[in-house]
């Protein structure tokens, strides 16, 4: 469990330096509610991204994207709709993105993969 939790730290890391170097701008990090988290919330040109970072070191439980079923979507909107609320951003646009990252620990090597634009 440790080392999972290390890893999608490690993974979200390396996901907001993906999307600064991608000219995104970084608003928030692990933003929590009730009802849901969001790894990391972003700007890009006017739009508001809500992005969720899914980190593995092999492929043993799937792919990344396999663990973002309809329920943690749910969950996801629902925070989103939270944060949009509390920041008064209504009439912002939005969208919901998801980064994969893969990481081979002993080569000190990492692929990413960004999805845009995830609907459910």
């Amino acid at each position: 469990m440790y080392f999972n939790k290390e890893l999608g730290k490690e993974g979200e890391k390396l996901a907001a330096k993906y999307l600064i170097n991608q000219h995104y701008k970084i608003l928030d990090k692990n933003f929590y509610t009730r009802t849901g988290e969001i790894d990391i919330i972003a700007k890009e040109k006017q739009e508001i991204v809500f992005i969720e970072v899914k980190t593995r070191s092999n492929y043993k439980y799937g792919e990344a994207i396999d663990a973002v079923d309809m329920n943690k979507m749910k969950h996801i909107y629902k925070a989103a709709q939270y944060y949009i609320y509390q920041k008064k951003i209504e009439n912002q646009p939005i969208r919901f993105d998801i980064i994969e990252i893969y990481i081979n620990i002993t080569r000190k090597k990492y692929y990413i993969n960004h999805i845009k634009n995830i609907e459910y």
